[in-house]
């Protein structure tokens, strides 16, 4: 039987990644603690806080070391306009045949990266680690794809919404988690983009059961109606360019949703601006 030698007491404990640290986790999300919404509030001084990799765990001051950003979030597929999912790189089409069968509400999707390991460990980190520091990247890889110039799949620059919202969580899973992962990333977006941020221009109106847990046929039936926009900000919505921030994009039936939900209320255009797309298959 092979057996690992014992770490001397004096060795220095290797670094933990986000991945690391989503292995830790407890089987339910916990609400942040006092000290992980300090260092949330800190993150955007990078220069305070000591810090390593999240992906590979190497010392360092930024979150995700040079290496893994070159490794991770330059390469880009050709895109499809509105979804996002990979297209034929010597196509003319600039959306998917999905797309072009059955358009979805929304107008287009920016995403930073596809959902495979080892990217999906920031998401997961965030999202059930409550690795609140993890936002501000994603928030400027986001920022990156949104003003790549043209986007990849589309043959002119795409343009920019006039202000952000996040995908909404309803109360229950807002009380359990503590904190919406999309509004937290939507926040230093908003603030790398200089566009106004609207926390509650949406709102859930219908608790629903998580996306994530359900066959693929039955996500759209699950969330259809379950959005609404408050009164307050019906004039808000009006005529306007309106950017939805979340942190994966599955199906897509949840981002439609919410574009019909803003184009019944007036919507000019809805954009996705997402971390991660899953990819089919």
């Amino acid at each position: 039987m092979d057996v690992k030698p014992r770490q001397p007491s004096n060795a220095p404990a290797a670094p933990k990644t986000a991945a690391a640290n989503l292995r830790a986790l407890p089987s339910r999300p916990q609400q942040p603690g006092w000290m992980q919404r300090l260092l949330a509030r800190l993150s955007h001084l990078p220069h305070l806080l000591p810090s390593s990799c999240a992906l590979c765990g190497d010392a360092g001051r930024e979150t995700l070391c040079a290496p893994c950003r070159r490794r991770f979030f330059t390469r880009q597929h050709r895109r499809c306009v509105q979804c996002a999912l990979p297209i034929p790189a010597t196509g003319k089409e600039t959306r998917c045949g999905a797309c072009l069968k059955n358009r979805p509400a929304f107008d287009a999707t920016i995403v930073a990266t596809d959902y495979f390991a080892p990217s999906d460990q920031l998401v997961l980190a965030l999202k059930f680690g409550g690795d609140l520091r993890l936002a501000p990247l994603l928030a400027e890889l986001i920022r990156n794809a949104a003003l790549r110039d043209p986007l990849p799949g589309s043959d002119a620059p795409l343009p920019l919404p006039t202000m952000l919202a996040a995908v909404p969580l309803g109360r229950l899973r807002l009380r359990e988690r503590g904190f919406n992962q999309a509004l937290e990333i939507a926040k230093p977006l908003s603030r790398l983009l200089d566009l106004p941020l609207h926390p509650h221009l949406l709102e859930r109106v219908k608790e629903t059961q998580a996306q994530s847990g359900l066959p693929l046929a039955a996500r759209a039936r699950n969330i259809r109606k379950a959005f609404a926009v408050p009164y307050d900000a019906m004039d808000h919505v009006r005529g306007r360019h309106v950017g939805i921030v979340d942190d994966v994009m599955t199906t897509g039936d949840t981002l439609n949703e919410l574009a019909i939900t803003l184009k019944r209320f007036g919507a000019k255009r809805v954009t996705n601006l997402v971390f991660a797309r899953t990819l089919p298959g």
